[in-house]
């Protein structure tokens, strides 16, 4: 961004007089019509610019082929000397990933430093694709999203948007009708324990996680379904694998393959531990697999450049290069080149941005407003040790409503009238009139940075179109016209509106409304809507939640309403076209099982038939069509309510190379898994003391 631009937006965000009431409301009483939807605004020009992408083809990027001679870390060269390693030939594939200096800003790099991270969540264990969180924050990109079948992240430098990056699976190709999809490995890779990678850690992966309903995989069986049919995989070699679909050439099945949906796990370390495949007696429980690999579960079993080595809770996480990783640069030098991965840990992701703006972390993404002006103002400091870049509109913040009737009841009475409540269009729309989408948003930031949202696409999406919103106005006299036409009366003049019927007929209306821990303005917004909604006699409590907690609340379906920053889905929907509507029985807002089914909505049934045909459509035209019919339907009916829409800032440290330019924080995925770490360097003068040098992961015998 130009100098001259920071400052202008800089002064524009602290100066702005705009008094909106984001946070303070008073009751108006309920006379007079309900006012109608408005257009959608345009987004103010900021004027931020940015840096254009050089975006080339994918085997300038990356290929796979044999090298002459290969070249290690020097920091390795007493372990191979010593025996502790092989030679660095004898630990590669039989043709390595070569990453090529076309696709490098800055070229081949030197061997050193040690890259600085910071993390907000704790770290509940190591089982990934069991949906345990290592700690988010790119801990799972630096270690297990390296060995996805396939890449996304870095997509937005490529010159075609939606066929992936090769990974393990160095190529593929498809069978005359587009039925099956035959997937060659690379041969001859080990895991980080020098341990043979092989098509049965694929085959593990794919029937012991994503296979089996009672693991708790990103991606799970009804995930991999198209026109009610389940596609399979079968193993053909040691290093193929084929997969049959129901239908030709459905290329979204890329997005479920990609890192974070189908990163495969170590089958010599966790089948024996599966009580599908183990011989312990007693057998472990699902939950005993799902909690096998402890966060003092160390060293980390990992394909990817770096390996957990040490954790102290709360405090510290370290990583060390992966002698057996995968990857070497068109010179034959094997990556990554960092030696070292650090991690601080801290109560909130706020802590990442005042951690590099003081120079002490390497990276930030710009995703909580509040510390916007203060790390541009930073950035332009002539002693400043980071750069920043702005993005589009992808930075999205709303409420999603439980709306299972079925699952996830714990109080009958309380949890069913809540959900039937939230079922009610006119109440949505109420709870949409009484938010101040753009109070809110001021009161986070002053300025034309942020702005109110209706929900469903971004607005920064390819495919957004602004005649496809559908937005309610904040007008508190129509919020509570709509819920006097419902029949929520204020009896007793507490404030607070109770039940009109049914077995909870007069008792208070009280929801209780979750935000992440991590996530700090989810927390801002929620505050506010306790005061806006109160103002119209809906009663909310809020509840902080750390990640791990909101996964298992999720899953077990014990929650009413939660604040969210959205997902890709909603910037790119071909990346996870199920998460726009409940295809599937884990869709967030709506889940079920076999066991206990869902019942759609009139307007969720239109929701499921539009991304049913839009997963089956390859036509852009006819999916933009498709887009335009869901975002209306979507916004029309408040599915999701969103509060406001800003951009992303990715913030860098200025002594670290090769990170591309346009690198967006959050598109195909999030940042970690587009600027390619494993190929970030950094030159000698300018590297830092590491906290383990010169060691490696010890495994136990």
């Amino acid at each position: 961004m130009k100098v001259r631009n920071i400052r202008r937006f800089a002064m524009l965000a602290v100066c702005a007089a705009l008094v909106i009431g984001g946070v303070v409301s008073f009751p108006v009483a309920a006379q007079g019509p309900v006012k109608a939807p408005i257009p959608y605004p345009d987004p103010p020009d900021l004027g931020l610019g940015g840096a254009a992408v050089n975006r080339l083809p994918i085997d300038q990027i990356v290929t796979y082929k044999a090298l002459p001679e290969y070249h290690q870390a020097p920091m390795l060269d007493k372990f191979v000397a010593d025996g502790t390693l092989p030679p660095v030939q004898d630990r590669l594939p039989k043709e390595p990933a070569v990453y090529l200096k076309s696709g490098m800003k800055d070229g081949i790099g030197e061997y050193g430093d040690l890259w600085r991270g910071f993390s907000a969540c704790p770290t509940a264990g190591y089982n990934y694709m069991a949906n345990v969180s290592m700690g988010w924050f790119g801990i799972e990109s630096y270690t297990v999203h390296y060995g996805a079948l396939v890449k996304t992240g870095p997509l937005f430098r490529a010159t075609q948007d939606i066929e992936p990056m090769p990974e393990i699976a160095k190529s593929w190709e498809w069978s005359a009708d587009g039925m099956q999809l035959t997937m060659h490995l690379i041969e001859g890779a080990k895991w980080s324990d020098g341990v043979p990678f092989t098509a049965d850690d694929v085959m593990f992966t794919w029937d012991g996680y994503i296979q089996d309903t009672n693991v708790n995989a990103p991606r799970s069986k009804d995930a991999w379904s198209w026109d009610g049919k389940f596609a399979t995989l079968e193993k053909v070699d040691d290093f193929t694998v084929k997969f049959t679909f129901p239908v030709s050439k459905p290329y979204d099945a890329f997005y479920l393959m990609n890192e974070g949906n189908f990163d495969v796990m170590p089958a010599h370390q966790l089948q024996p531990l599966h009580p599908k495949w183990s011989t312990a007696n007693p057998k472990p429980t699902y939950k005993d697999f799902t909690n096998a690999l402890a966060p003092d579960h160390l060293p980390l079993v990992t394909m990817g450049p770096w390996v957990i080595t040490e954790y102290k809770t709360d405090e510290l996480m370290i990583m060390r290069r992966n002698p057996y990783y995968w990857k070497v640069d068109e010179a034959g030098n094997q990556l990554p080149y960092f030696d070292e991965v650090q991690y601080r840990k801290g109560p909130s992701g706020i802590g990442r941005d005042l951690c590099t703006i003081a120079g002490d972390c390497d990276h930030m993404n710009l995703e909580n407003p509040s510390t916007f002006v203060q790390a541009m103002t930073a950035a332009q400091e002539s002693t400043s040790k980071f750069n920043v870049s702005w993005g589009p509109e992808l930075l999205g913040y709303g409420v999603q409503f439980n709306y299972a009737l079925n699952f996830g009841i714990q109080d009958k009475d309380r949890d069913t009238a809540v959900r039937e409540l939230f079922r009610d269009l006119r109440f949505r729309q109420a709870l949409s009139y009484a938010t101040d989408r753009d109070g809110i948003a001021q009161s986070v930031m002053k300025g034309p940075f942020l702005r109110g949202w209706a929900g469903g696409l971004y607005p920064g999406a390819p495919d957004f179109d602004k005649s496809s919103v559908v937005y309610y106005p904040y007008d508190v006299a129509s919020a509570n016209a709509l819920l006097d036409e419902i029949g929520l009366k204020d009896s007793n003049g507490d404030g607070v509106r109770e039940f009109a019927s049914g077995a909870v007929a007069g008792q208070p209306i009280v929801v209780q409304l979750g935000a992440s821990q991590d996530a700090k303005e989810t927390q801002s917004v929620a505050e506010a809507l306790v005061n806006q909604w109160g103002a119209i006699g809906i009663k909310v409590n809020m509840k902080v939640i750390d990640s791990q907690t909101w996964t298992d609340t999720q899953a077990a379906g014990t929650w009413d309403l939660y604040v969210y920053r959205g997902g890709q889905e909603k910037g790119l929907p071909f990346t996870n076209p199920n998460g726009l509507a409940p295809t599937t029985h884990n869709f967030n807002w709506h889940r079920d099982t076999e066991q206990t089914p869902r019942v759609m909505m009139d307007f969720e049934k239109q929701l499921v038939d539009i991304i049913n045909k839009y997963k089956s459509t390859f036509d852009a035209a006819a999916r933009k069509e498709l887009l335009l019919e869901y975002n209306k339907i979507e916004t029309e009916n408040v599915y999701d309510l969103g509060v406001f829409i800003g951009r992303y800032g990715l913030g860098t440290a200025k002594r670290v190379k090769n990170i591309a330019d346009g690198t967006p924080v959050f598109f195909y995925t999030w940042v970690e898994e587009a600027i390619l770490l494993d190929t970030l360097w950094t030159p000698t003068a300018e590297q830092l003391p590491q906290n383990r040098p010169d060691t490696i992961a010890v495994y136990p015998k």
